[in-house]
Formats: C-alpha cells, sequence, structure tokens
C-alpha cells in the first residue's frame, strides 16, 4: 500500500473531522488498516486529539441524579446517664451494675440505682444493654419496671423511636 497525495489529503481532511482511524482506512479503502492510518497521522504530525471513541462515550454520559442512600430508622442516642454514681465498694446485689468513666480512674463508678428484678441493671440501662432484634417490636423502659413502678430517684423517658 502506498500513499500518494490524493490519499494524504484525504486522511488530513477526515482526521481534521474527528473521523476515527477505522472510519478513515475503510473510505481510503484498498487494503488501507485502521493501523496504517494512525501511523501516517503520527508521521505527518497531525494534531493530537482526544480518542473519537472516548468522545463519543463523553456525549453519551448522561448526568445522574445523586444517588440517595436509604437508611434503617435509628433510635435517637441516649444521653449519657451515670446514676447515683457509686463506687464499687458500697455497690450492692440490688443496684444497677452499669459502669461509668474509666475503670483505671479513681472517679470510676457504677450507676448506684435499684435494679430491675432479674437484671444486674436499672430500667434505663437495661433498655440501653438489651436490645430488641425486631423492627416490630420497640423497647421501653416501662417494660422493665417492675409493679412498683420506676425504680428510686430515676425519671425513666421514653427514647425508643416507632
Amino acid at each position: 500500500m502506498s500513499w500518494s497525495d490524493e490519499r494524504v489529503e484525504v486522511l488530513k481532511k477526515l482526521w481534521g473531522e474527528g473521523k476515527t482511524a477505522a472510519e478513515i482506512a475503510k473510505q481510503l479503502g484498498e487494503g488501507v488498516t485502521r493501523n496504517a492510518v494512525i501511523g501516517k497521522a503520527h508521521r505527518l504530525k497531525l494534531s493530537s486529539r482526544v480518542s473519537p471513541i472516548q468522545q463519543n462515550t463523553k456525549k453519551k454520559k448522561v448526568e445522574k441524579a445523586p444517588r440517595v442512600v436509604k437508611r434503617a430508622p435509628t433510635q435517637p442516642k441516649m444521653p449519657a446517664f451515670e446514676g447515683k454514681k457509686v463506687p464499687l465498694s458500697e455497690l450492692t446485689e440490688k443496684m444497677c451494675r452499669w459502669p461509668s468513666g474509666d475503670p483505671q480512674s479513681e472517679d470510676f463508678s457504677f450507676c448506684g440505682c435499684r435494679a430491675v428484678e432479674g437484671l444486674p441493671y436499672c430500667a434505663r440501662h437495661a433498655e440501653v444493654a438489651y436490645q430488641v432484634t425486631s423492627r416490630a417490636k420497640t423497647l421501653n423502659a416501662s417494660d422493665f419496671a417492675d409493679d412498683a413502678g420506676t425504680p428510686d430517684d430515676l425519671e425513666i423517658k421514653n427514647v425508643a423511636s416507632a
């Protein structure tokens, strides 16, 4: 295959129009391959350009709406409740054993409010410690209150979301 002046002019014209090397080769015909077109274009130092294939994909790209991720509703964070701050030496079996602070610090303590019958925690801390896995049921501090009602010195607020 030889490059005649006429073929070179067609190559320059089509290259300038942004045609692909394969399209140019097809139009030139007679044994001209895509690679021959690319090689000749480089030897002629024709202007560099973005690949027409890449241009086509950029044109077709449709801007997508931002993706919205739906998250399962969560319970609001319960504010830190430290209870009566009873040291270990004063803790009895009917007191809440919810730890508060760093065990290695001097001010480490336990909640100390009245524990729910059969549990090591008061109603408020039991609500945090024992989470229900079913979405259908919500857990309220009142679920842990005994017959006598709410524990002494403790105001229980329903923090579970429906």
